[in-house]
């Protein structure tokens, strides 16, 4: 599993102008199976998506075609999480 963190780099306006099309993005990946969950950080600067991918490379790929960042409006950086254990309900996490 690939937590995808992405940080706003420009002003919310900017974001906001972008968000239908990354929504979009988010949605058709999930359609595929590879985003699994995905939210606001809190304070709002940015976002966190758990994906699947089959390695570092794929994962890398995708987050890059968000059109957050293709847009200039954000940063992704991708760090790769096993979860060893996953509570009552979260099972597909854990491998």
């Amino acid at each position: 599993m690939f937590i995808l963190s992405l940080t706003y780099v420009a002003p919310m306006e900017e974001v906001d102008a972008l968000l239908e099309d990354h929504i979009a993005w988010i949605k058709a990946n999930h359609a595929t199976g590879r985003f699994l969950a995905w939210g606001r950080k809190v304070p709002r600067t940015g976002g966190m998506i758990f994906a699947e991918a089959e390695n570092r490379k794929e994962a890398e790929a995708v987050a890059l075609a968000d059109p957050f960042v293709v847009g200039g409006v954000a940063t992704v950086e991708v760090t790769e999480f096993v979860a060893t254990y996953a509570d009552e309900g979260l099972e597909a996490l854990a491998q």
